[in-house]
């Protein structure tokens, strides 16, 4: 017969000097209020008056700018260049091609047939001429179609909105629907003589925009020199350094407080020079877009 083992009885001892132990301490009261701390000392509050106070340094006033930018709507139209090109690729390609087997997608005889035997008709044709093979295609399904096709095709004709829009055609420089295949820029004008139109600075283009901001870093500098009776009201500061931050706008458009902005426009990169110094566009034009 084995020994009888004794876990058990050391474990009743065990826990029975717990059990006294936690008779001779002191219960901890959870619910007693915490010691006293020393206040700490807070910081005088900055007035509204104190964060508009302008940041000068070195004679110039800091500024902070947004290129605000509608990026383009529609794929812009390729050039005569790269029309060329592309339907030259289309011809190389067409030459390297292994023949189409056409009994094995045509049936004999069929209508299918005779539409695929034209349009190969006009892409020969078109390889042997500065047509592209696509046009020569829809040039020739355009003549072989009959009455009854052309009046089925009017009834379930798509209509594509237009590429030139109303603005467009009116000169709207206030618009955000024209030159949809162009990036476009908001610049303000300022109620002075110098350097009126410019980037916006601030909240000067009112509350009713949607618009995200690219990153917290600046994509560009420019410093120029305030006039001389802006100087002579304030001597402070004899000029500003603007750093241009990258915003997309999303919705809503420009309201001038008609204070510090009076005008503005949507203009493309092109259309920059006509509103700005050529001081100023040599300075900003390598922040903008080709497009």
């Amino acid at each position: 017969m084995y020994p009888r083992p004794h876990f058990a009885t050391a474990s009743v001892r065990l826990l029975s000097n717990a059990a006294q132990a936690s008779a001779a301490r002191p219960l901890r009261k959870y619910t007693a209020s915490a010691p006293p701390t020393t206040p700490l000392s807070t910081p005088p509050s900055t007035t509204v008056a104190q964060l508009r106070v302008p940041l000068i340094a070195k004679g110039y006033r800091i500024v902070a700018g947004v290129v605000l930018i509608r990026d383009p709507q529609i794929i812009r139209d390729p050039t005569p260049f790269e029309r060329a090109y592309f339907a030259y690729q289309e011809k190389l390609a067409r030459a390297a091609a292994l023949p189409f087997p056409v009994g094995f997608y045509f049936k004999k005889g069929s209508v299918a047939e005779r539409r695929w035997k034209e349009e190969e008709a006009a892409r020969n044709q078109a390889m042997r001429s500065p047509l592209s093979i696509q046009d020569a295609v829809r040039e020739a399904a355009e003549l072989a179609q009959t009455d009854e096709e052309r009046v089925q095709q009017q009834e379930t004709k798509i209509e594509y909105a237009e590429r030139i829009t109303e603005a467009d055609r009116v000169g709207d420089m206030k618009s955000l629907d024209r030159a949809l295949q162009r990036s476009l820029y908001l610049v303000v004008k300022k109620p002075r003589e110098q350097h009126a139109w410019q980037f916006p600075q601030g909240g000067e283009c009112g509350p009713d925009m949607d618009v995200w901001f690219v990153g917290r870093t600046p994509i560009g500098h420019y410093k120029y020199i305030f006039p001389d009776d802006y100087v002579a009201k304030d001597p402070k500061a004899n000029g500003a350094r603007v750093f241009s931050m990258k915003a997309h706008i999303f919705a809503g458009q420009v309201r001038p407080d008609n204070d510090e902005v009076v005008d503005f426009a949507w203009v493309t990169k092109q259309e920059l020079k006509e509103y700005v110094t050529p001081d100023y566009y040599k300075a900003v034009k390598d922040m903008l877009s080709e497009l």
